[in-house]
């Protein structure tokens, strides 16, 4: 019989946040005089993964739903595929798990150079459960690393907030992860995020390129900016340009696609973004429209393709979707590049091709439908507030990504 999380269960994922990690005690000297070693003498402090700890209790809580089960002491977390409850069983029949990881990459250092902690967990979240949703999945839980130099409760404090949020948006659970101290790997101040995600799906629901056809219309669904790739070249830009992070460049608010925060996530609650802060934008998480639309459609398959639009750009992400006997023309009239992008592009005098090989360019995610629906699920996807466009088709070919 399972029972809902707990302050047991809290407990119980301390491990998540440091102990075995952390452990501070004083210098003591033993019975000869000598002065005995401890760990905190090198560099790992448990007392503040302990206050870590306390401080995200209600972050962890708040994403645990009737499916995550605990006991006292355990080492590692629990997930109810199914419910016990007849009226939120979901029955499955022929249940496939999903799971993928994922990092946020160089994007940490924009985070690190600022000092702004709480949206960095919400890119890990989503690199993760963007990936995960395209195969079909509907997320179940998330487990999170974070290694880093030493402890500060307040920033790790601030990056599983940002982890908590994101789950919230995905409608997935926190179940746990680490967080490790090592001194002797990470510099001063840095750390690095990475994520795991594991969901299900019933396997003939299981998306598969080999239903993309010819006709079939390709609905791109817009970002919030750069999200989470090409900031090596982003950080490159912003250092040989001399440009400022805690600087306001009017340039980058000069449209409301990518320039800024938005609704899903914020960065700040008013007024004009820093250069830093629009960097910062989190990855937009398309989890929650994605289910609820193939959910929809219980008998016929309308979705042939999906693609979250990642490092490689529309044309090195929507190939992945494909297979040899069609290609996809995109047609990049269809929408508006954001600001951020012709920012970045003039200040480091990037090339065309190479931006888009890079960047996402303003689409973050791409369904390729069936002609007969395109119009519905752009309406659908619109009211669940996605800012949905048309931006090609398939055709004929051998797998190629064609932007025209």
């Amino acid at each position: 019989m399972f029972r809902e999380a707990s302050d047991d269960l809290i407990a119980d994922v301390r491990c998540w946040l440091a102990p075995r990690y952390t452990c501070t005690m004083a210098r003591t000297q033993d019975r000869s005089g000598k002065t005995s070693l401890t760990y905190a003498d090198s560099g790992v402090d448990i007392e503040a993964g302990d206050r870590a700890v306390s401080l995200m209790k209600s972050m962890l809580r708040r994403t645990h739903g009737p499916r995550v089960m605990g006991r006292h002491g355990a080492f590692a977390g629990l997930f109810r595929l199914d419910y016990n409850e007849k009226l939120f069983q979901r029955n499955y029949r022929d249940p496939v798990l999903v799971a993928c990881t994922d990092g946020v990459g160089t994007k940490v250092k924009i985070a690190c150079d600022i000092g702004i902690y709480n949206t960095i967990g919400i890119d890990c979240v989503a690199m993760n459960i963007n990936d995960l949703i395209v195969e079909g999945a509907e997320p179940l839980f998330f487990l999170d690393y974070i290694g880093m130099h030493s402890q500060d409760p307040e920033t790790t404090a601030g990056i599983v907030e940002g982890i908590a949020r994101g789950c919230e948006i995905s409608g997935c659970a926190l179940l746990g992860g680490e967080c490790a101290e090592m001194p002797d790997i990470y510099a001063e101040g840095d750390f690095d995020l990475a994520g795991f995600a594991v969901g299900v799906l019933e396997l003939h629901r299981a998306i598969d390129p080999m239903r993309v056809e010819p006709g079939d219309i390709v609905i791109g669904l817009a970002s919030d900016g750069l999200h989470s790739n090409g900031f090596s070249l982003v950080r490159k830009i912003v250092d040989a340009a001399g440009l400022e992070l805690r600087k306001v460049y009017e340039e980058l608010h000069s449209d409301d696609a990518g320039g800024g925060p938005t609704p899903q996530t914020p960065v700040r609650e008013s007024g004009a973004c820093t250069l830093g802060e629009v960097l910062l934008t989190p990855t937009r998480i398309y989890a929650r429209p994605i289910v609820k639309l193939l959910r929809r459609y219980t008998v016929k398959r309308i979705v042939s393709g999906m693609a979250h639009i990642t490092g490689g750009g529309l044309e090195g992400n929507v190939s992945r979707a494909l297979h040899e006997k069609v290609n996809v023309v995109i047609d990049r009239s269809t929408w508006d590049v954001p600001a951020v992008f012709r920012f970045l592009q003039e200040h480091g005098s990037v090339d065309e091709t190479e931006m888009w090989r890079v960047f996402n360019m303003g689409i973050g995610y791409v369904l390729i439908v069936r002609p007969a629906f395109a119009d519905s699920v752009v309406r659908q996807l619109e009211r669940m507030g996605e800012r949905a466009t048309v931006i090609g088709e398939v055709t004929r070919g051998a797998g190629d990504v064609v932007l025209k």
